[in-house]
C-alpha cells in the first residue's frame, strides 16, 4: 500500500455503520460494519464511530491522506458539523469533523451521506458519464443527493437534496422530522415495514402473512421482496404502492430541476427492476410531456459500498 493514495470511508446509518479504506481508483482494500446503537445516544454512536476506524487503522495508518464521513441530516461542511439526523435520536449539532481529527490527527471531512453516496457513483459508478442527477438512497430513512453540472447542489446552507422530506401529502403520515406526508413516511424501511404490519390482518392468505405471522420469520424489505419475487399479490402490491409514492416525489423534482436521470441505491433498491419500471412509469405520469420521453432510472452501480466510496471520494475530490 505504499504507491497509492488512501482514505478512510465513513457511512453513517440509522442502524449500521460501514467502513473501509478505498484507495484513489474506488477500490476498497478492506471494510468492515458495525452497530450504530443509535438508540443509545449520540456520545454512544460517535465511540461506535471511533472503534470502527480504530479496527480499520489497526495495520495501516502511514499512507492514509483523509477520513471521510457521511452522516445523515444537515451538514456545515466548514464547520464538519452535523446536525438533527433524524433517525439518531437526541443528536442535536455535533461537530463530529472536529471531533474524529482531533482523535485521529488526521483531515477529516464530512458531508450528508446521500450527497457522499451521489459522489461515489459521480465518479466511481452510474453516473460517471452523467452530467446531471438526481440519487435517491432507500434505507432506514429515504436520503437524495443532487448533482447538477458535475458538482453536488448543497443550498444555501447544506440541507439541499432531503427528498425523503419532501412532502407528498400533506395531511398523511406522521414523520420523525416532525411533519406530515413526507416520502421518507411511505418509502423508508422502517415505515415500509410498518404499512405491511397494518395491511397484515387483510391479507392472511398472503406469503407474507404466512412467513412473518406463522413462521415468524423477520419482516424486514427482503422478505417482501422474496414474497414479490414468488408472485404474492400482497407484496407485488406494497413495490406498487412503494414505486407509485417514490415517483410522485421525484416528478415534483424533476419539473422543478429539468433533471431526467434518476439513480436509485440503498437496501430497498434490491427489490430490482420492477421497483425501477414502476418508478419510470410513476415518473412518466406526472412530469411535464416535454421531458417524459428522457426520464431514466437506473440502480446504483456501487450499491452497498456507495456510502463508503462517497465518503472516502471527499478526501480525494472535493468540490
Amino acid at each position: 500500500m505504499s504507491e497509492s493514495k488512501y482514505a478512510v470511508g465513513v457511512d453513517l446509518g440509522g442502524t449500521f455503520i460501514k467502513l473501509g479504506i478505498v484507495d484513489d481508483k474506488g477500490k476498497i482494500v478492506k471494510k468492515i460494519s458495525i452497530d450504530t446503537l443509535a438508540q443509545e445516544g449520540p456520545e454512544r454512536v460517535v465511540k461506535q464511530i471511533k472503534k470502527g476506524i480504530k479496527e480499520l487503522l489497526k495495520e495501516n495508518k502511514k499512507n492514509i491522506e483523509g477520513i471521510g464521513i457521511g452522516a445523515p441530516g444537515l451538514v456545515i461542511l466548514k464547520k464538519g458539523t452535523v446536525e438533527n439526523p433524524p433517525n439518531i435520536p437526541g443528536w442535536g449539532v455535533i461537530p463530529l469533523g472536529n471531533i474524529i481529527q482531533k482523535e485521529f490527527h488526521i483531515p477529516t471531512f464530512v458531508e450528508n451521506d446521500a450527497n457522499a453516496a451521489a459522489v461515489g457513483e459521480m465518479i466511481f459508478g452510474a453516473g460517471k458519464k452523467l452530467e446531471n442527477f438526481i440519487m435517491v438512497t432507500l434505507g432506514t430513512g429515504v436520503g437524495g443527493g443532487l448533482i447538477l453540472n458535475r458538482k453536488v447542489f448543497r443550498g444555501e446552507t447544506g440541507a439541499a437534496g432531503e427528498i425523503g422530506h419532501l412532502s407528498i401529502n400533506r395531511a398523511g403520515r406522521q414523520c420523525k422530522c416532525g411533519n406530515k406526508g413526507c416520502l421518507e413516511a411511505y418509502a423508508g424501511n422502517n415505515h415500509l415495514v410498518t404499512i405491511v404490519k397494518e395491511q397484515l390482518g387483510e391479507h392472511k392468505d398472503s406469503l407474507l402473512y404466512k412467513w412473518s405471522v406463522d413462521e415468524e420469520q423477520s419482516l424486514e424489505p427482503k422478505l417482501i421482496h422474496d414474497a414479490a419475487e414468488a408472485g404474492d399479490q400482497f407484496a407485488l402490491a406494497i413495490i406498487c404502492e412503494l414505486a407509485k409514492n417514490l415517483g410522485a416525489g421525484l416528478a415534483s423534482i424533476i419539473n422543478l430541476l429539468d433533471v431526467s436521470n434518476v439513480i436509485i441505491g440503498g437496501g430497498v433498491a434490491g427489490f430490482g427492476e420492477r421497483l425501477f419500471e414502476q418508478v419510470k412509469n410513476a415518473i412518466q405520469e406526472r412530469v411535464l410531456k416535454s421531458i417524459s420521453p428522457r426520464i431514466k432510472v437506473k440502480a446504483a452501480r456501487l450499491k452497498n459500498e456507495a456510502g463508503i466510496k462517497g465518503a472516502s471520494s471527499l478526501v480525494f475530490h472535493r468540490s
